[in-house]
């Protein structure tokens, strides 16, 4: 039986595209179409951009929370990875390398503006926690609260603390993978992680709790 709030963090943490077969696939397309990409084939672009848009978008928004900024940081990602392609290691997973690439971006950002407000509450979700899909009205009120409860609890954890949670619990990179994004060692990916996982579990605690049976 689940402790408080692990039944729900377990759903959430889930990779959001798909399962592991899905998420797989996906990765190998994502690097075909940059080894294409690579090679000179311009028209692999297209390919490469559908794999990794919305996720670097995703992770980067989670750290804005303002959607023009982070549309300005996935373009300039793409732009980097268009000019560094003639570079890039044929056979190499590009996933890491293009979320290192944003969250660079992203830091670069902050310090730019420093003295301005970055972060924005649009009122919007642009991650979902994954719960079943039903008609029940129940269960959808329930996924409702449920995605709430995760969106606000990533709020309240320290940035390194979600960033971790995200690149790991939600993109699907392995602790060896987020720890090269972040430039840090894998035992240091290790604590964030955890720390991110008990923080998160004891947010999602109060809506498990305050489920109506």
């Amino acid at each position: 039986m689940f402790a408080a709030g692990e039944g729900c963090l377990e759903m959430a943490s889930l990779v959001a595209d798909g399962d592991d077969d899905q998420e797989q696939g996906r990765r190998s397309a994502a690097n075909a179409a940059m080894d294409r990409y690579a090679d000179g084939d311009d028209s692999a672009f297209g390919a490469l951009y559908d794999e990794l848009g919305p996720r670097l978008y995703r992770f980067v928004l989670r750290q804005t929370r303002n959607p023009n900024a982070a549309e300005d940081i996935v373009q300039q990602t793409m732009m980097q990875i268009h000019c560094a392609r003639d570079r890039f290691r044929r056979g190499a997973d590009v996933l890491p390398w293009a979320f290192a690439i944003a969250r660079r971006l992203h830091i670069d950002v902050v310090r730019r503006r420093k003295h301005q407000e970055l972060l924005t509450d649009d009122g919007e979700s642009h991650i979902s926690a994954r719960a079943p899909v039903t008609d029940a009205p129940d269960e959808m009120l329930y996924g409702k609260q449920l995605e709430a409860a995760v969106i606000a609890a990533l709020a309240r954890v320290p940035e390194s603390q979600r960033v971790a949670f995200m690149l790991v619990r939600v993109e699907g990179l392995s602790v060896i993978e987020a720890a090269e994004v972040i430039g840090i060692s894998v035992s240091a990916m290790k604590v964030r992680a955890h720390r991110a996982y008990e923080a998160m579990r004891e947010a999602l605690g109060e809506s498990e709790e305050q489920r109506v049976p």
